[in-house]
């Protein structure tokens, strides 16, 4: 075993206690995509929706027995968050009886939301100054609308998606960080164990919560295909797909000019946030990915 692979094992091991491979089979070639962060714009994500046949022109779904898989942050820095989640909530319905799926992770942002809506300004007991999902929530674009318009509906169906899945052999993951392992040694034990916290009024372990999902880029640099295999070997799937780092911070261009996801780490992940609230587009990537040059 090589000294970068080495690494890689031990930074994946660090985070968390030995866990199953996680491996599943397949989706049975059923047509499955992924988007990205969304951040309020709801017609731009219906738009990129309907471009790839899964929506109709009244925003209903059109996909039949496909697969729609969304890595979260639909809230925050743009103006309908919540119309984002009520037409992913109604798509998710109809999919259902048109034998598909449509699902969502957890991004770090609906913690951010989540967490506005059940302590507002109360302080978390910090070592390193004032602390609050308030303050938090106002600093990274949130929007009084999408509260206004929360209710709890919303607070329940957000409370329970899933932080990690599988679709079409793809580990999906909303941040590209290894704070996850903190909470469970596989995807399961990983969703549950943040599940019981988000059904809680415990505070700490809420903002530990928003805390960890909002770290990235561990897959980045010398020893990220290392990391990236260790995790794949250990949780199963074919490649990594991530939102929450904005692929033209990644490459250091603007988001106007991203046209395709962002495949690094030697080709083991998928990097898949443009930027939509930075004028950059709403990517919606059919699995397996590959580059078109």
């Amino acid at each position: 075993m090589s000294e970068e692979q080495q690494s890689g094992d031990e930074a994946v091991a660090e985070h968390g206690a030995d866990g199953t491979d996680g491996a599943v089979p397949p989706d049975d070639n059923v047509p499955t995509f992924v988007v990205g962060d969304v951040h309020g714009h709801r017609d731009e994500l219906a738009d990129a929706l309907r471009e790839h046949g899964l929506l109709d022109e009244d925003d209903d779904w059109a996909g039949g027995e496909s697969h729609l898989w969304f890595l979260g942050d639909f809230v925050d820095r743009g103006p309908d968050g919540i119309g984002a989640i009520d037409l992913v909530m109604r798509l998710q319905q109809q999919a259902e009886q048109a034998g598909g799926l449509v699902q969502t992770l957890l991004g770090n942002h609906e913690i951010l939301l989540l967490g506005m809506y059940h302590f507002g300004d109360t302080d978390v007991p910090s070592d390193f100054g004032p602390r609050s999902f308030a303050r938090s929530w106002e600093i990274n674009g949130g929007q009084l609308s999408d509260l206004d318009r929360l209710n709890d509906d919303h607070v329940e169906w957000l409370s329970t998606r899933p932080l990690i899945a599988h679709a079409a052999d793809h580990l999906l993951m909303h941040s590209d960080t290894l704070e996850y392992l903190d909470w469970g040694g596989d995807p399961e034990e990983i969703n549950e164990t943040v599940r019981e916290i988000l059904a809680s009024d415990d505070l700490v372990q809420w903002w530990e919560v928003w805390r960890r999902m909002t770290t990235r880029y561990v897959f980045r640099g010398p020893s990220g295909p290392a990391v990236a295999s260790a995790l794949l070997t250990r949780f199963g799937g074919t490649r990594i797909v991530h939102g929450h780092s904005v692929i033209a911070d990644q490459l250091g261009i603007h988001p106007t000019q991203i046209e395709e996801p962002y495949l690094y780490a030697g080709g083991q992940v998928l990097g898949i946030d443009g930027g939509l609230f930075a004028g950059g587009p709403c990517l919606v990537i059919r699995l397996p990915w590959s580059p078109t040059d």
